[in-house]
């Protein structure tokens, strides 16, 4: 019995029994945003680790911080063998609005071959893919390197803890390649391998005039209200052709080749398919770059929340006090977020009128990073995935961010591959969360295979 054969009949033997517990991983509400839900982050973390050991791990830590625990696992076999991390993360975004669910965001529901709940793809999913595959590969006696787990519970509020926990613990998590699913693939029709990831930024912003709440119609047109300015500032915070008008924004992005410009466009993409998809009727963004650029390789300013005044059923004529947002940056190569943070602030405050007071408070960022297509890890993964899916993946640059990427690179000098198989319509961080069936399954298939690769190439 070939490798492919042994791994689809242990896949086929046990898929109901993987998918079952899926849902018992994806029912825990592990929002990390909302301290409410700290028990239930203790009892997620709980259930990987127990998770891990039933897989075969050997060794298997919840390691306490300052905030959410993160579960640290291993098998080693050899130590004259290569060495995997896995990094992933049990913590999930919070499910609001929960009125625009079809179904309980925490009741995962399996329609037409896709899994509904929050976490569903980013990141509990994809996270259990690797936990089944790693049990798949002890079953069958037929891991072929070393393995090492560490599964966080912040990555959603910026991974604060997890560099501290990094700088402690290089000898424990020394490793010869980091492996990550947290990111997406155009299609199993088209199976990709993203090369890079956007950096961020991320603040809030208050603008505050009156000492209190006024009467609109007492106080209105001779009080600046705070909510019209800070629709006023930010909407000048791009120009006429979408271009982002902070002053040294781009100083360092540099454009990609022609040739780079041309292989990236080159991945399939159909404009009328992915506006009917998103409901609108027209895209938009920066002047002079097609839709996978914008999205993968050029830096963005977007508003993720704004708030102000009565929002109330019914009417309440008032003037409000204070207006604020939440505004992030996606960063690309050879900016910093400390950077970029540092020239929001001082725009941004520069640009109010005398008649309000703005505070900027940042949050949390991480910084851009393209990972190597030459490397033995990532002709591992493309061996990997071509033998999976019959066809080898296309190179892709995600527009997300996972800001321990860069983290890794500087305190562990390791580099990292991502090969993710969600779907950029999965609705992550949106209602109806997804994440199908079949991706799931191929995931689990297709792991194995890159250790097998990665330890021969090796």
């Amino acid at each position: 019995m070939d490798k492919m054969e042994l791994i689809k009949n242990y896949i086929d033997k046990h898929k109901q029994r993987f998918l079952d517990e899926l849902f018992e991983f994806l029912r825990y509400p592990s929002i990390s945003a909302d301290s409410k839900y700290n028990e239930d982050i203790i009892n997620t973390a709980n259930f990987v680790a127990k998770q891990l050991l039933a897989a075969g791990a050997t060794k298997v830590e919840i390691c306490e911080t300052a905030g959410n625990p993160i579960v640290y696992g291993e098998k080693i076999i050899d130590a004259h063998k290569p060495t995997v991390l896995v990094y992933g993360h049990y913590d999930v975004q919070p499910a609001e609005p929960i009125e625009k669910w079809i179904s309980p965001a925490f009741e995962p529901t399996l329609r037409d071959g896709k899994i509904y709940a929050r976490g569903a793809c980013d990141d509990k999913g994809q996270v259990y893919m690797h936990i089944k595959a790693f049990e798949l590969m002890m079953q069958t006696d037929t891991l072929p390197c070393n393995i090492k787990f560490m599964i966080e519970g912040e990555e959603e509020v910026g991974s604060a803890n997890l560099s501290i926990f990094v700088k402690a613990n290089k000898e424990r998590l020394k490793a010869d390649v980091i492996l990550i699913s947290d990111t997406s693939m155009i299609s199993l029709e088209n199976p990709s391998l993203e090369t890079g990831l956007r950096g961020l930024s991320y603040l809030e912003v208050e603008v505050t005039g009156p000492n209190r709440d006024l009467h609109s119609g007492v106080y209105g047109g001779a009080v600046a209200n705070p909510a019209t300015i800070l629709a006023k500032m930010i909407a000048s915070l791009h120009d006429e052709n979408n271009k982002i008008t902070i002053p040294g924004f781009y100083d360092h992005v540099l454009d990609l080749k022609t040739e780079e410009r041309q292989a990236l466009n080159s991945a399939p993409f159909n404009e009328e398919d992915y506006k009917k998809d998103l409901g609108v009727n027209e895209l938009w963004g920066e002047t002079g770059y097609s839709t996978l650029e914008r999205t993968g390789t050029r830096p963005t300013l977007e508003v993720n929340g704004i708030w102000g005044g009565y929002i109330g059923e019914g009417a309440k004529t008032v003037l409000p006090s204070k207006a604020a947002a939440k505004i992030s940056m996606r960063l690309v190569p050879n900016q910093t977020s400390e950077e970029i943070t540092n020239l929001f602030t001082h725009h941004f405050k520069k640009i109010a009128p005398k008649s309000v007071k703005v505070e900027v408070f940042p949050h949390h960022g991480g910084e851009p990073v393209v990972t190597p297509t030459d490397s033995i890890a990532y002709l591992a993964a493309q061996k990997a995935i071509e033998e999976s899916f019959g066809k080898k993946p296309i190179p892709t640059r995600g527009g997300g961010s996972i800001p321990i990427v860069a983290l890794f690179e500087a305190e562990l000098g390791i580099k990292t591959v991502l090969m993710g198989f969600g779907l950029d319509s999965d609705a992550l961080h949106s209602p109806n969360e997804k994440y199908d069936l079949v991706n799931f399954y191929k995931g689990i298939e297709t792991i194995p295979l890159f250790y097998k690769y990665f330890t021969e190439l090796s």
